[in-house]
């Protein structure tokens, strides 16, 4: 099944596809919920916003690991002692 998602339901952790409904006993169509991880992202829509976001954690990250650089790991202590 291929389709967008046309709605994405964050406190219950599901997503709305376009073209899977379901039919509701009075006649209504109704948008299946589907959990993320059972779906695959196939094209993705780039708007600036989301590049912002992107950029912001991946410097988050880099500044994270710039600091643990100089730690000590367990690792290390466990070799040393």
């Amino acid at each position: 099944m291929v389709g967008k998602v046309v709605q994405v339901y964050r406190k219950k952790f599901l997503v709305h596809i376009e073209r899977i409904q379901r039919e509701k006993a009075n006649g209504a169509s109704v948008p299946v919920g589907i959990h993320p991880s059972k779906v695959l992202i196939v094209k993705l829509k780039m708007d600036r916003d989301r590049k912002k976001i992107l950029e912001r954690r991946g410097l988050g990250r880099q500044l994270k690991d710039k600091a643990m650089k100089g730690k000590h790991t367990e690792e290390s202590v466990a070799m040393e002692s």
